[in-house]
């Protein structure tokens, strides 16, 4: 690429979404980040952005758009259950011209990093962990031929040797990152919506307030993926972001993908902040948050609710304490019914997430969780399945023990069951995670209820979950 036009594409491939959420179609967050930093730094260098979900592409235009538009570097970025469309995406790039560049990156990348340059080979370069600057400097390196190397982050094959460079410091201070490159999707910002949480009408637009979480939960890939360190945008960057994506994108209902919100910590300054600013009223906004954190703070969730959060997603996972301890969540079993009382009365949505096919999990211990999410009743209830991602605990653990039987990443979307239990096969755990919603959503006296609340997200999400198609698709699982 020495000496050459430098034309970075980036690709959000085709993919699925979650069935259980509904029709919904987010924009390209991680690609939107990396985009605008290297639109700030490199302001020589061309920059497109491909969202095949938004533009309805397939995998033959994607050929002919690469064709037509020859990009010299190609970027994706995905989770475990896309790790094959992105390695698609790079094939695509590779057929069209053997000198595209290919760059992937995102949490499964980073911990497969090895077995992802062995598998495809058609990936250049990963970038692991935190993406922006190490990003920049692999651009600024294949622009002057040499220096990769010296890269920090960065994971490629060099002749036949897989070449892991030291990790990357983090950065300092959030603040100092730009707002997502919107202005890169103008043209899809109306396709971008949320059926279930916004409604058809309301444009969905997402934004980052912190990366990590001091937490070290079992099951979950973001704290390693951030180093086990929690660092906050100010109340103030927050604010003023969601300020700006309202007011020059039209952004009405904005997901704040922070991993844990941390009330304590956060929610009286950013309170302070969005108390006197007017956007606010023609706004909603969702977060998720712990049970304890919520239960802990009540005056607080009142406070944040006044200024548009209507909607709080709470990792209840589990009513067993030992089911609790062996995750490390570090809370109890009564935050969850605590956590519930609350929202409910601040009529803040509470959107539960349960997860069942833990080692010592029973037909039993599993019925006794869906009695107990009928007990403590939230807005709308998610069942998951343990899942092995790789990087986390549960992944090392089953890997050491030779649990997983699952290995298509393309099934790693928490509704496959992957390993079996103690007692349940494979197949049992499959037919008992049909077993919660049936029984959650096969009720006629809630779902008539929920079909006819007040609330009209609880109305859309039981209009969505109560019917024929979230039952259907998991009874096919099986």
């Amino acid at each position: 690429m020495t000496n050459m036009r430098q034309k970075i594409l980036f690709i959000e491939p085709p993919k699925d979404y979650w069935f259980l959420m509904g029709e919904y179609l987010p924009p390209p967050t991680a690609l939107l980040a990396l985009a605008a930093y290297i639109q700030r730094e490199l302001p020589e260098v061309e920059i497109e952005v491909l969202d095949c979900q938004a533009e309805q592409k397939n995998w033959k235009d994607i050929e002919k758009y690469l064709t037509s538009t020859k990009p010299s570097l190609v970027a994706m970025s995905g989770f475990t259950a896309n790790a094959y469309v992105c390695a698609r995406t790079a094939e695509i790039a590779k057929k069209v011209n053997p000198e595209i560049v290919t760059v992937v990156g995102g949490q499964h990348f980073t911990f497969t990093a090895e077995q992802s340059l062995m598998d495809f080979p058609e990936i250049d370069y990963i970038v692991r962990g935190e993406g922006e600057v190490t990003f920049f400097k692999l651009i600024k390196a294949l622009k002057k031929g040499k220096g990769i190397e010296k890269i920090k982050g960065l994971s490629y094959t060099h002749v036949t040797d897989i070449i892991h460079n030291p990790d990357r410091e983090l950065i300092k201070n959030l603040d100092t990152l730009p707002y997502p490159a919107y202005d890169l999707v103008e043209n899809n910002l109306d396709k971008y919506h949320f059926t279930i949480m916004a409604g058809k009408n309301k444009k969905y637009l997402i934004m980052e307030g912190s990366r990590g979480c001091r937490h070290k939960c079992t099951f979950c890939t973001q704290w390693k993926h951030w180093g086990g360190k929690w660092r906050t945008k100010s109340a103030k960057r927050i604010a003023d972001e969601m300020q700006h994506l309202h007011n020059n994108f039209g952004g009405e209902f904005l997901w704040l993908t922070d991993d844990n919100f941390d009330y304590r910590h956060r929610a009286p300054d950013l309170w302070n902040e969005l108390r006197p600013r007017k956007f606010t009223k023609d706004i909603t906004w969702f977060f998720q948050a712990r049970t304890d954190d919520i239960a802990n703070n009540p005056e607080l969730v009142k406070k944040l609710n006044k200024v548009g959060n209507n909607w709080i997603l709470i990792g209840v996972e589990n009513n067993s304490p030992k089911n609790l301890k062996s995750y490390k969540k570090g809370v109890k079993v009564s935050d969850a019914g605590k956590a519930m009382k609350i929202l409910k009365a601040n009529n803040i949505f509470a959107h539960a997430m349960m997860i069942i096919g833990s080692r010592s999990d029973t037909s039993g211990s599993i019925q006794s969780l869906r009695d107990f999410s009928l007990e403590i009743e939230p807005d709308l209830a998610l069942y998951t399945v343990l899942t092995p991602y790789p990087g986390t605990d549960v992944y090392n653990q089953a890997m050491k023990n030779n649990w997983i039987e699952d290995t298509n990443y393309a099934h790693y979307d928490m509704v496959h069951a992957i390993m079996p239990t103690e007692t349940l096969t494979r197949q049992q755990v499959q037919e008992e995670l049909y077993g919660c919603y049936r029984s959650y959503y096969g009720s006629l006296p809630r779902n008539i209820a929920g079909l006819f609340s007040k609330n009209e997200i609880k109305k859309r999400c039981y209009r969505h979950m109560a019917g024929k198609s979230v039952l259907r698709n998991l009874r096919r699982l099986i």
